[in-house]
């Protein structure tokens, strides 16, 4: 039974995944996200996910370090969201049922939750590189590694 709810989990997020390729949305997360779950229980889910697990990093620090993918990033978000509660609210949209307006609503949020991540790495990775030699990362004490003998 594992079996099949992993199958059918890994297999809906990897399809989902596939359709944002070609629409607005974090398509590589949601690719590697369902190849995550199907390698828990098919070895040969493992090879596909370390290429989706690196498609989406790119993606990630892309958008992360270009305030332009950033912005173009919110605004895809932004329209996904919108046309998502307008179908809900009962605007008659093509290609738009409740199912799909739900999936685009999330999508959206889900982008807006990347786009957020990767700003914050980013602003983190700036703050690694200012950081000058030698100093500790936490704020924490040096110690000595060996007694002075005099």
């Amino acid at each position: 039974m594992k079996t099949v709810v992993v199958a059918v989990l890994g297999g809906l997020l990897t399809l989902a995944g596939i359709g944002l390729l070609v629409l607005p949305g974090p398509g590589f997360v949601l690719v590697a996200a369902g190849l995550a779950v199907l390698a828990t229980r098919f070895s040969w889910a493992k090879k596909p996910l370390d290429y989706a697990k690196d498609k989406a990093e790119q993606g990630i620090e892309e958008v992360g370090k270009s305030p332009l993918r950033a912005a173009g990033a919110a605004i895809a978000a932004l329209v996904l969201i919108v046309l998502g509660v307008l179908a809900l609210a009962g605007v008659e949209l093509p290609f738009i049922n409740a199912l799909s307006a739900v999936v685009l609503i999330l999508s959206g949020l889900f982008l807006v939750g990347t786009i957020f991540y990767a700003r914050r790495q980013e602003k983190v990775e700036q703050a690694r590189a200012q950081r000058p030699a030698g100093e500790p990362a936490g704020g924490g004490a040096y110690r000595a590694t060996t007694p002075r003998s005099d």
